[in-house]
């Protein structure tokens, strides 16, 4: 086992900025009072928690603080945007693609338990999302459409102004899940047609904990956590203040430094692909070729004639840390919706692996995850039957010749 460590799992989650730390430390120990008291020290925090929301609203373009709403994760986001804004409307009927995140396909489907139903927009083999395709799915009782900004397991960028102008011309709510996207790509929330927008401050280097909504003032959402008027009455219970005002360290220095680290981690992601392109045969590349339908930090590979697990977890042994699907889904052990539904044969995607460099990972790092990478696929396969029978001829291969 090597004494190096390579994390390459960004995509999943991002380690604290060492800024976000610093300006959370003071509202753990001294400023700990809750932002609902009337005293001084309740003062303090309501306005920590004001500048948050609007180093937050910078960062995604909207147009009024006042606009952001703090969960306790993306989950949650996702999950008030879907459920809130279902409820709050007159129909019974929701829009989505069939490669949405966990958190927003199970919220429909709660929905769908209680009487509502759902047009599930598929995708072409690169996992784009066809506006047309959107607008044919709508009907009189629509009352929310949700897309996602970049997607969660491959990568592709969607085009949003175009979804968007499709809910401004219907004047249908839209939802967008900016969690994958933000901190990383442009987000901009003031489109005409976006009404709900979610993050998750932990993919681009805040802590965990909590979430955000952002909602167009013009749009009805219901809350689905009763209690206190916390958050306007949109979200009860006491904030996480720590976690929202380092969220707000990190969306600032998130928008000041995005532009230097997409393309930090575009020359990675390049090199990385390149690199296993030369030594490895047999592997694809899940989702748009690499470029500005790619978000920059994230390669699904599938390596044929061997299973992703085995490559994550020997790599992982070996110090470099991967995924083999998505965090929120890969402990369930099948092969990725996603893939599936951009038509990847099973035994393809059994085989994906998502490599994901982030703002401090080095070209070093990644010849250092090149190598081994190379290693390992080439000792699974000497143990795999697949690639015994493709080498005597009796298997074929889903790639190439």
């Amino acid at each position: 086992m090597s004494g190096r460590h390579v994390y390459l799992d960004h995509a999943s989650t991002t380690p604290l900025l060492p800024e976000a730390l610093d300006a959370m430390l003071p509202l753990l120990r001294e400023h700990f009072a809750t932002a609902s008291a009337m005293h001084q020290d309740g003062l303090f925090v309501r306005d920590a928690i004001s500048k948050a929301r609007e180093q937050i609203a910078r960062l995604i373009n909207a147009p009024d603080p006042e606009q952001i709403i703090f969960t306790s994760g993306g989950t949650e986001a996702a999950n008030l945007a879907v459920k809130g804004a279902a409820s709050a409307s007159k129909g019974n009927h929701i829009v989505a693609s069939a490669i949405e995140h966990p958190a927003v396909l199970r919220s429909i489907e709660s929905l769908e338990s209680i009487g509502f139903s759902c047009t599930r927009v598929g995708v072409d083999r690169e996992g784009r999302i066809d506006p047309q395709a959107v607008t044919a799915a709508i009907t009189g009782k629509t009352a929310l459409i949700c897309v996602h900004h970049a997607n969660y397991d491959v990568g592709t960028v969607q085009d949003i102004p175009a979804i968007a102008a499709v809910a401004a011309e219907r004047e249908i709510p839209l939802f967008v899940d900016a969690s994958q996207s933000a901190g990383w790509l442009e987000v901009d929330a003031s489109f005409a047609g976006i009404s709900f927008l979610s993050l998750a401050p932990h993919r681009f280097y805040g802590p965990k904990g909590v979430g955000v909504l952002y909602r167009n003032r013009r749009n009805r959402l219901n809350p689905i956590i009763h209690g206190g008027v916390q958050e306007d009455g949109r979200r009860a219970g006491t904030e996480n203040v720590a976690a929202i005002v380092g969220a707000g360290v990190a969306a600032e220095f998130a928008q000041r430094d995005l532009a230097a680290r997409s393309s930090h981690t575009a020359n990675l992601q390049q090199q990385l692909w390149t690199g296993l392109q030369k030594r490895v045969q047999f592997l694809r590349l899940n989702g748009p070729p690499i470029g500005h339908e790619r978000i920059s930090q994230q390669l699904n590979i599938s390596f044929e004639f061997v299973e992703g697990e085995g490559i994550m977890l020997m790599l992982d042994m070996r110090g470099v840390a991967v995924a083999s699907g998505t965090a929120c889904v890969s402990k369930a052990l099948k092969p990725s919706p996603v893939l599936h539904a951009l038509g990847i044969d099973d035994s393809l995607a059994r085989g994906a692996v998502i490599f994901s460099p982030g703002k401090d990972t080095s070209a070093a790092d990644i010849d250092f995850a090149v190598e081994n990478t190379v290693a390992v696929v080439e000792r699974l396969r000497g143990m795999s039957p697949g690639w015994d029978e493709f080498q005597r001829g009796v298997l074929g291969s889903k790639i190439g010749p």
